[in-house]
Parts: C-alpha cells; structure tokens; sequence
C-alpha cells in the first residue's frame, strides 16, 4: 500500500485531489493539509511515501520549503503539482531535488502513474515539463552533430529502444504496451540505460538522446 499526503492550501481542491485517487487499490491517502509546516507535524507521526504538493503563486518560499521537508525526510518522494509552465520555475523545482512534477494539464491516470513511480524509487516529469526543458537545452546549447558518445555503445538493442521512447516523451505506462512488457520492466531498463551511460536524471537522458541524435526533432 502506498501511503499519500496531499498539500493544497484550498480544502476543495484538496478533498478533490483525494477523490480522484480514492478508487485506487493500492493508494491510501492519509493525510490532506493545507501547508508544508501542517504536513511535517504529519510526517513526524506517520509513514508517509509520496507528498502530492499544489503549488500557487508565489512560488520561492514553496520551493525553500520543499527543500527543508526533502532535508528532514529524505525518504518521502515528492511530487509537485504546479500551475505553472515557465523554464525558471521547472528549472528550480530540479536544482532543489524534486522527484516529479505534474502541470496543469495533468489527469488522473498521470497521477497515479507518476505516484507509482516515485514510490518504485524513479522520477517522473510529465511530458509538458519535459519539451519545456527540451527547448531550453535546445534554445541554450543547440544539437551537437558529433558522432555519438562511446557510452551509448554499452546499450542493447532492447535498451537502446526504450531510451530512444522515453526521449520522445512517452511514458512507462505507454512504453510497456507499446512494447508489451510491464512497467516493473520498463523502469528497469530505464534505471540500467542510466547506469551504463552514467546519467542521473530523466532531463538527462534526454538532453543525451538529443546530443547524440538518438532522437529526431521536428
């Protein structure tokens, strides 16, 4: 069973957030508070796996507190919910740590895939966050034209089509049926591509596919 606290400052929105998950089998929502000091008082009592934080304007002490609640609880992974689309803010919510991220445009089953994947040990970072950040690295650094990293040679076929899927945005869940596989399986190709080519992060590996021309952009 997964244990979620839910932090949104608005009770609604909160009780809305713990209704779309209730119908879960293996989501128990155990705690929706309005404020990250309320869920500390939570999270010093309880077990606690997944934090699902709403952020709103302004968001800098947000991410401060974030960062204090990572710093506390390390083991509690944590999934942001952002009404907000723009390079400064994804790119804050990274440098500070953050496991996931989910944009305004999310549903339900994003929510629940993204839980399950924190709680699995991986990111996750909806396909919105991700072509953000694409274009930045593209816009920053452009495409480098070189011949593809020695690294990339450790990867097998199997390996090497998966990365090329996660570069193009899709996710485990779509991978998997794509593929016809699980998901347990998909995350752990992801974690070995990882390992092999010694990247960190799922920004990394795409910013690696498109360094090494692993995928094509329109």
């Amino acid at each position: 069973m997964i244990e979620l606290a839910i932090i949104d400052k608005y009770p609604v929105a909160c009780d809305a957030l713990r209704s779309l998950v209730s119908d879960a089998d293996d989501v128990e929502t155990v705690a929706c508070k309005r404020n990250l000091d309320e869920l500390i008082e939570i999270l010093s009592r309880n077990l606690v796996h997944v934090a699902l934080v709403v952020i709103y304007s302004p968001y800098e002490q947000s991410i401060e507190e974030i960062k204090t609640l990572m710093h506390r609880f390390p083991k509690v992974k944590i999934l942001v919910l952002s009404m907000y689309s723009n390079e400064d803010f994804i790119l804050k919510l990274i440098k500070a740590g953050v496991q996931g991220h989910l944009g305004p445009d999310t549903d339900r089953s994003e929510i629940l895939e993204a839980i399950y994947t924190l709680r699995n040990g991986y990111e996750f970072h909806a396909k919105t966050i991700t072509n953000i950040l694409l274009s930045s690295y593209l816009s920053n650094q452009g495409i480098d034209k070189k011949e593809k990293e020695k690294r990339q040679k450790n990867l097998s076929p199997r390996e090497m089509e998966i990365f090329k899927l996660f570069a193009e945005g899709l996710s485990n869940r779509t991978i998997a049926d794509k593929l016809f596989i699980s998901v347990r399986t998909v995350e752990t190709h992801k974690n070995n591509i990882m390992k092999k080519i010694n990247l960190k992060t799922t920004v990394d590996m795409v910013k690696f596919a498109i360094k090494n021309n692993i995928i094509e952009l329109d």
